[in-house]
């Protein structure tokens, strides 16, 4: 069953842990921030957390900023600490994302500035080249709103399927107007993707999901979403009303400095791409 905004059981329970560790430091600045100035940032593991690390690690204090990441390991949770305060700021997800989670759960989260692109991309077990896909093949799509739209639309510019004129980013299987593969379309979790592959011809696999499960997006994907004219670069967002806040701003810009693009590029080979502008 296809869900609006995706989760997963264990990502709760590890979640609410952390969100608790997290908002019992919460007594001061404009949202979640620690009295000591401390910008809280939510983020998925892999790319993020990585990305995020580094900023801590080797460029925050120069900037002056003293920086908190908390990790999460669903899609929802992440939005809903920075709605209620106990985060600054976030980092995970992309701007049809944002959208439909704003209007689906009555949130108003804004986006500060895109920090990189983390390819979507199709995964097999059993086939090497996505034009061998066979007729009548099972192929696994995220069961949440935006990425299965995105799924589906990475599928339709490779010719696999054809899409309903006007279908946009909440695209679903009932949005195929053609299908000469009679391809059988599953719906999953998007984090049971990869450990569905050997049960599964083909899986349209988020990056971060991917790269968690020791997949290169770069090398082991079949199909890969190309950079070009690409609206799902993921973003640094925070709650309306503290774009202008001077810790979200300085993380802002680290965030699209020429150190964080060479870590980019060199850490993930093609797996993940930097974006020129915000």
């Amino acid at each position: 069953m296809r869900k609006s905004i995706a989760i997963t059981a264990a990502g709760l329970a590890v979640t609410v842990f952390g969100l608790t560790a997290c908002g019992s430091g919460s007594d001061s600045g404009k949202s979640g921030g620690k009295a000591d100035g401390t910008l809280v940032v939510g983020a998925t593991a892999v790319p993020a957390g990585e990305v995020l690390t580094y900023i801590k690690d080797d460029l925050a204090t120069k900037a002056g900023l003293k920086l908190e990441i908390k990790e999460f390991t669903d899609y929802v949770l992440p939005n809903t600490a920075l709605q209620e305060g106990s985060l600054d700021a976030n980092l995970y997800q992309n701007q049809p994302f944002l959208d439909e989670f704003n209007k689906s759960k009555n949130t108003d989260l804004v986006s500060v500035v895109k920090a990189y692109l983390p390819p979507m991309g199709v995964y097999s077990k059993k086939i090497k080249d996505i034009a061998k896909l066979a007729d009548g093949a099972t192929v696994a799509v995220p069961n949440e709103t935006t990425n299965e739209g995105r799924a589906l639309k990475l599928l339709a510019a490779k010719g696999l399927i054809t899409l309903k004129k006007g279908a946009g980013t909440d695209a679903s299987p009932a949005d195929i107007s053609s299908n000469p593969k009679h391809l059988r379309f599953k719906e999953l979790d998007p984090a049971q993707l990869p450990r569905s592959l050997d049960d599964l011809d083909v899986a349209v696999i988020n990056n971060n999901y991917a790269q968690d499960a020791g997949l290169s997006p770069a090398k082991d994907a079949i199909l890969l979403e190309p950079a070009k004219d690409n609206p799902y670069a993921n973003l640094l967002a925070v709650k309306r009303g503290n774009e202008d806040d001077p810790r979200v701003e300085k993380l802002a810009k680290l965030l699209v400095s020429s150190d964080v693009k060479k870590f980019i590029a060199e850490k993930y080979k093609g797996s993940v791409l930097p974006v020129t502008s915000g």
